[in-house]
């Protein structure tokens, strides 16, 4: 059975679809089944894995009605991904039956015997998207940069959270919080940890001891349509990376290691 593990902020430039995509692969190059779905109408996901995302079927489709979801699966050297195009940014409109917060959940049960691992990405917004990630879930990772304006916006955070959990998924739990784009050196960066951490108390949670540093191959990788794992194996961020994918390794399935 499938563990689903979600990546939510609001709020956008905070490392979210690269760890996603890192988070894939790492645990692809463990030996891992993985399937990662992208509910970003971006489609920064699938881009950043190197998929044609314009050019094939998506989870729109899939929502829609008109493909089944194993014929939208995409198979990559990084992993299984089902993409997303700019077509669901009408789903907060066009998706209004009841019912609507269990769309993805009812699409992915019949996956979940064939992964180890389902990891989803989600928009920067809290909205119909994010909550079906939430429901469909088991945990959520909140990525998030180490400055003060990161830390707004995420008590409506656990406001979304604390609501799924009453309404749709009371097994729902925060697995950590992820700091990206990390400077040590800075007092800012340590300050900001500290609020993270208090953070992190209130949604039950623990800061990541791992925290990634930031760096040029960050922004290369996606661009090559390459996971950073093999695009830039032995930079700061990918060692940071590999170090926080064993961190949810042991989290999730404590008889396996990275």
């Amino acid at each position: 059975m499938a563990h689903i593990i979600t990546l939510t902020n609001q709020k956008g430039g905070v490392g979210k679809t690269t760890s996603t995509a890192t988070l894939i692969s790492g645990l692809t190059a463990n030996q891992h089944k993985v399937l990662g779905i992208d509910l970003d109408p971006q489609g920064n996901l699938g881009f950043s894995l190197g998929i044609e995302i314009e050019n094939c079927q998506t989870i729109y489709e899939v929502f829609k009605g008109q493909s089944s979801v194993h014929s939208v699966i995409q198979h990559t050297e990084f992993g299984d991904i089902i993409p997303s195009n700019i077509l669901l940014s009408s789903a907060e409109l066009e998706f209004n039956r009841s019912g609507r917060e269990f769309m993805l959940k009812n699409i992915i049960d019949s996956l979940k015997n064939q992964y180890d691992y389902i990891v989803i990405d989600t928009p920067p917004a809290l909205n119909i998207l994010t909550v079906n990630a939430y429901v469909t879930s088991n945990s959520l990772i909140i990525p998030m940069i180490p400055d003060i304006l990161s830390l707004l916006g995420i008590s409506q955070l656990k406001e979304t959270i604390d609501t799924v959990k009453k309404f749709y998924n009371p097994k729902l739990k925060v697995l950590g919080v992820l700091l990206t784009k990390y400077n040590g050196r800075t007092n800012l960066a340590k300050e900001v940890e500290e609020m993270a951490q208090q953070i992190a108390n209130q949604l039950d949670t623990i800061v990541f001891s791992s925290k990634i540093r930031n760096g040029v191959v960050v922004a290369e990788a996606p661009a090559h349509g390459e996971s950073l794992l093999k695009y830039a194996p032995k930079s700061n961020p990918c060692l940071d990376y590999m170090e926080f994918i064993s961190e949810i390794i042991r989290l999730t399935n404590p008889a396996d290691s990275f």
